[in-house]
């Protein structure tokens, strides 16, 4: 599948909202099985209220200062992709995702990271941010969290034309039917808050700035700028009409999050291999 062909089918936007975590992850399920169903295609943008971290699928929970998170009113929750956890600032992350029909995208992974994440590599560039794919792999600094992980030309977008700091990270997970790429976009890194949803990390907020960039630290923007322009970017990609959720696909969604996103047997009690 080509761009064009892409824009040759029904897509919707829906515009940024802001949303707990667990219905946040939710409703990426819910666009899978709207688009697997025959209705549109959906490309989002998406806010986390309040702030969370988002686990990897594989994560260990005792990798997560479950106090801290309480304390300062962080949510958790765990994403079907894997990976490390993700802080996702309620001001200093934005959230994307597109939906599509599974026969309708490469099965080749690499094949399709590379013909979904255009759009993302022109928001940075309506933002005037030299940002592409990695050159080469990165070795892993901390573990745990996704950020810090090893760096893959594949999926890994970082400054400088692919030689700088990390600024956006994307993943899929394929349903049968469906496939979801999301991926968050650093505005503003925020490297204390980010470390401190961590049990005891052994890296500093220093080594932290020197692997992850925010668009603070490039260009002078603001947030609504910065979610304009991607915004702009996902909707001329995928040629999309305005939409919205549907009364059903909104309660579907709730009916997810409480089955799986807000349980405990899916968050906390899962054990991961990933430390």
């Amino acid at each position: 599948m080509t761009d064009t062909d892409i824009a040759d089918r029904e897509w919707r936007l829906i515009r940024e909202e802001a949303r707990p975590g667990p219905l946040n992850m939710a409703l990426d399920e819910v666009a899978a099985e709207t688009a697997a169903s025959g209705g549109p295609r959906t490309v989002r943008l998406y806010r986390w209220a309040p702030s969370c971290l988002s686990m990897g699928y594989g994560q260990a929970p005792e990798t997560v200062d479950w106090a801290h998170c309480e304390a300062a009113g962080v949510d958790v929750t765990r994403r079907q992709t894997g990976g490390g956890g993700i802080y996702h600032d309620n001001d200093g992350d934005i959230s994307y995702s597109i939906t599509a029909p599974a026969d309708e995208l490469p099965g080749e992974l690499l094949e399709c990271y590379h013909l979904l994440c255009p759009p993302i590599l022109d928001g940075f560039a309506r933002l005037g941010v030299d940002a592409d794919f990695v050159e080469e792999k990165r070795p892993s600094i901390y573990k745990p969290a996704c950020y810090l992980r090893g760096l893959h030309p594949a999926h890994d977008v970082v400054s400088h034309g692919g030689t700088g700091r990390k600024l956006a990270g994307n993943a899929q997970y394929r349903q049968k039917s469906a496939v979801i790429q999301h991926g968050s976009i650093t505005y503003d890194a925020r490297p204390d808050a980010h470390l401190a949803v961590f049990a005891d990390p052994d890296v500093t907020s220093e080594e932290f700035s020197e692997r992850v960039a925010g668009i603070t630290d490039l260009v002078d923007a603001t947030r609504e700028e910065a979610v304009d322009a991607f915004t702009a970017a996902l909707q001329k990609w995928a040629d999309a009409e305005d939409g919205s959720w549907t009364e059903a696909e909104l309660a579907r969604a709730e009916e997810i999050a409480d089955e799986k996103y807000r349980s405990d047997a899916w968050v906390r009690d899962r054990q991961g291999s990933d430390r």
